[in-house]
Order: C-alpha cells, then sequence, then structure tokens
C-alpha cells in the first residue's frame, strides 16, 4: 500500500506540472493568490483549477461537438470510478476528489452551469443569475474550501458566497465581450427597467447611462457578496486565510477599474496592474492576524444552499486538528468512506 501512495504521489506531481502550464498564462488573478497557500493545498487547487478550466475551454468552443456535455459527465464517471481518462487534469483530479472526499453534485452542479451556457441561457432576474453563478463560481469555492479541509456549513456558506461575487465582478467586467460573443449575462429585467431592450441592445451593444447604471447595481450587489464572505476568513486555517482574503481583494479590485473607467465596459476590460495586485497580496497578509468573527445570523441565499446541504459535516482533516489517536481513527473512517463509495461509482459506471 505504501508503494502505490509513493507511486500515486509521484504521478500526481507529474501531472501537476502540466496543470499548472495550463494555468499559468490565462488565470494569474488566480496564481497571484495561490501563491501564498500552503504547498499541499496549493497543488490540490492547481488541479482543480486546471480541470475546470479544461471544461470550460471545452465549452467555449465554437466547434466542439454536439455532445460536448456529455463527454464531460463521461470524464466524470471516470473520475469517480477512480479510473480517470488518459488527460493530466483528469488524474490530478481524481486523488484530489478521493483525498478531500468532494461530493460529486458539486461537479455536477458545475458541469450543468457549462450547459446552461452552451445553450446561450438568459437571466430574467438577480436571483436567475445568481442561481447560474453559484453553479459556475460557487461551486469552485465550496471545493476550495473542502480542500482546505473544512466542512463547517458557515464557512461553506461564505465560500459559496465569494463565489457569487467573483463571477458576477467576471459579468461586470466582460459586459461587451460576451455581448459581442452574443450572450446577455445581465438581469433582463434590470435592463427594460433603464429602458434598454434586451435583445435590441444585444445585436448593437452600445455603452451609455442607461447601461452604466445597470453595470453599477451589478458591481454593488457583488460588494454586499463580498462584504458577507468576509465573514468567512476566520473560519479557514489561518495559513489558508490570507490567500483566500487576497482572492477577494484582487477580484473586487476589478469592479474599483471599471469604475475608474466609468463603468464602461463595454468598450473597455478592466484590468488589475501587477503592481496593486502586490499591494493587495501584501494587504491580505492582515488577514492572518485579524478576521471578522464568523457571522451566524446573516440571511440564506437560496442559490447556494443545495452545494452546501451536499457536503457531509465530517470532522475537520487529520493533518490540521485532533491527537494522534483523533488522526488514526479520522483515516480508518476516511478509508471506510472511499472504499463506499468507490463501490458506489463503479456500479454507476457500470450502468453506463
Amino acid at each position: 500500500m505504501l508503494d502505490r501512495a509513493i507511486t500515486s504521489e509521484y504521478g500526481f506531481q507529474i501531472d501537476l506540472e502540466s496543470c499548472e502550464n495550463l494555468m499559468r498564462d490565462g488565470s494569474k488573478s488566480f496564481f497571484a493568490a495561490a501563491k501564498i497557500l500552503p504547498a499541499k493545498i496549493r497543488d490540490s487547487a492547481i488541479a482543480l483549477y486546471a480541470f475546470c478550466r479544461l471544461l470550460d475551454d471545452m465549452v467555449d468552443d465554437q466547434h466542439a461537438p454536439e455532445n460536448v456535455i456529455k463527454q464531460i459527465e463521461y470524464r466524470l464517471d471516470r473520475i469517480y470510478a477512480q479510473n480517470p481518462v488518459d488527460i493530466p487534469a483528469d488524474r490530478a483530479l481524481a486523488i484530489v476528489v478521493e483525498r478531500f472526499l468532494i461530493p460529486r453534485e458539486i461537479l455536477e452542479a458545475l458541469v450543468e452551469g457549462f450547459r446552461w451556457d452552451r445553450n446561450g441561457r438568459q437571466y430574467q432576474t438577480i436571483d436567475e443569475l445568481c442561481d447560474y453563478a453559484a453553479r459556475v463560481a460557487s461551486t469552485v469555492g465550496a471545493m476550495m474550501t473542502l480542500i482546505m479541509g473544512v466542512r463547517d456549513r458557515n464557512v461553506l456558506e461564505r465560500a459559496c458566497e465569494l463565489g457569487l461575487a467573483m463571477q458576477l465582478t467576471n459579468i461586470a467586467r466582460d459586459v461587451g465581450e460576451d455581448a459581442r460573443n452574443q450572450r446577455l449575462y445581465l438581469p433582463r429585467d434590470w435592463l427594460v427597467a433603464e429602458g434598454i431592450d434586451p435583445d435590441d441592445w444585444l445585436e448593437k451593444p452600445v455603452f451609455n447611462d442607461a447601461i452604466s447604471r445597470v453595470i453599477q447595481r451589478l458591481i454593488t450587489h457583488a460588494d454586499e457578496m463580498y462584504e458577507r464572505a468576509s465573514y468567512g476568513i476566520v473560519g479557514l486555517p489561518r495559513n489558508c486565510r490570507s490567500a483566500i482574503a487576497a482572492a477577494g481583494l484582487i477580484y473586487s479590485e476589478i469592479s474599483r477599474q471599471i469604475e475608474r473607467q466609468g463603468l464602461d465596459s463595454i468598450s473597455n476590460r478592466a484590468v488589475v496592474s501587477k503592481k496593486k495586485k502586490i499591494l493587495l497580496l501584501l494587504k491580505s497578509l492582515q488577514s492572518t492576524i485579524y478576521s471578522s468573527k464568523l457571522n451566524h445570523s446573516l440571511t440564506k441565499i437560496p442559490s447556494i444552499q443545495f452545494l452546501v446541504d451536499a457536503v457531509e459535516p465530517e470532522a475537520p482533516y487529520a493533518h490540521y486538528t485532533g491527537s494522534v489517536e483523533d488522526r488514526l481513527i479520522w483515516v480508518v473512517g476516511l478509508m471506510e468512506k472511499i472504499e463506499r463509495r468507490k463501490v458506489q461509482s463503479f456500479n454507476s459506471l457500470a450502468q453506463h
């Protein structure tokens, strides 16, 4: 068993190099924040983000086959059967989902969000938009929390809210780019309230005072999510807090840059400079010393509850807390759960 574990870890490190190369050029904000994560957590996070990036690229490819979502679902079947297809990101993620007991429901929700993208879905209200953001972004926040060894419900909710905030920021930044690709994510009822016909505007996307107010409204909603998410930092392991705080600070700075550019994300794309990222990384280090206490009185956001409910409230991981005896008991329990889930996954794969 020890030889197998060593071989598995060696293979993971080789696959991880491929994952890092995939992420390095296209995910600068992620790498800026990930640099200050503990090595083992950073490695698992890179594996997770690389897999998500590959799926995103598949779905966005205009030449992708009609059954691209079914291809992704098949790859999930193989990952959860611990028999991944011969792709470095898939092999690495198979180790991560086994190691941290990541529920399949969370990754299936991510795939559902990709399906909505593939179908060109639009959103009538901000609540519907948050349903989408929960799938394509809060899912990643939930999985990152599990990778950090935390399964507390309140912390998971805050992590999912950070995912909502980041996705809303992405949408505010990419309004023009999305429109030129015939995609509209802004809530249609917000546009109508400003006297904008969503379909006509999508045909000819222009910047004006009305669209600026819609973008500002979206940024304000994102800012509220960043504020809520900040209460979860204290529930993370101390050596992870600054990285997650940095991710939130860097992404929220995109909103500030949009505002500095007059809210025109139709003809401009807001970018946070390298110098500013470094300053925000330094600011995030304060979170290891001081962060807001967990707030248990926040109202629940319906769009993320299904993700939180998917996580079994198991004990924190052995490498963070507990005596030697507690850790041994935890490891035995973990092995039993992994074995049960392997059997379930193999049975599921055999039925397809």
